[in-house]
């Protein structure tokens, strides 16, 4: 019998078939991140090592929000633990240090809020009995990270609606808005209360009041700046 002989290979077809399929090289690249430009802030896939860096690299920073908000220092570490286990429960997956971190500030904040909201109604009696309400002064110690003693001083004397109002509008940029549906207000009630929160700052520090329309950026730095100069 001769021997069968196999039908060769045109060369353009050797060529093609050498080459990955599209989709191949679609599945490498999403597989392989690390082949992107943009790899400043990036951390290994999976919510663990997001959690460990974010703890690892960034926690003075939130320590130091919780801290402008929550008078005791072991009540702000508290705030953040909490807001990292809010965050972090349901195995949340985030695309860069910068967006975990952002989320995590509102959720101190929004755990700030909550907590002192309970406390009020839990504590609505007692404070109807008192005669004079004992005010609530920060300690010597505490410190936020890029802000003035005298603005931590005065936040602190706020009530918990406007502080935490003014902290996310106007220290971490949070729309008015989203600052709405984080606590669970109104539209209109998140600039009152923004606007009054600025308004009580401008007068504990002893500066003009800004006459800018609620919801209008408020640079609280460069007041206290004028206020020392005076």
């Amino acid at each position: 019998m001769p021997a069968t002989t196999r039908p060769s290979t045109p060369a353009s077809d050797r060529a093609t078939r050498s080459r990955p399929h599209p989709n191949l090289v679609a599945t490498h690249v999403v597989l392989h991140p690390d082949t992107r430009d943009d790899q400043e802030d990036r951390v290994p896939d999976g919510w663990e090592p997001m959690l460990e860096a974010l703890v690892r690299e960034r926690w003075p920073a939130l320590l130091a929000r919780a801290r402008m908000l929550a008078r005791d220092p072991r009540d702000a570490e508290d705030l953040v633990q909490e807001a990292l286990v809010a965050t972090f429960r349901g195995r949340a997956r985030f695309a860069s240090l910068p967006e975990a971190e952002q989320y995590v500030r509102r959720a101190v904040v929004s755990r700030f809020y909550d907590q002192a909201r309970r406390a009020q109604r839990e504590g609505a009696a007692s404070r109807r009995l008192a005669a004079r309400p004992v005010p609530d002064v920060p300690g010597p110690d505490v410190r936020a990270a890029g802000l003035a003693d005298e603005v931590e001083a005065a936040l602190a004397e706020l009530a918990p609606r406007e502080r935490a109002c003014v902290v996310l509008r106007h220290l971490d940029d949070v729309s008015v808005r989203d600052t709405a549906h984080l606590l669970g207000l109104s539209e209109g009630a998140v600039k009152r209360y923004t606007s009054d929160g600025v308004r009580a700052l401008a007068v504990r520090l002893g500066v003009p009041a800004p006459s800018e329309p609620a919801g209008a950026p408020v640079r609280l730095v460069p007041t206290v700046k004028e206020a020392r100069r005076g």
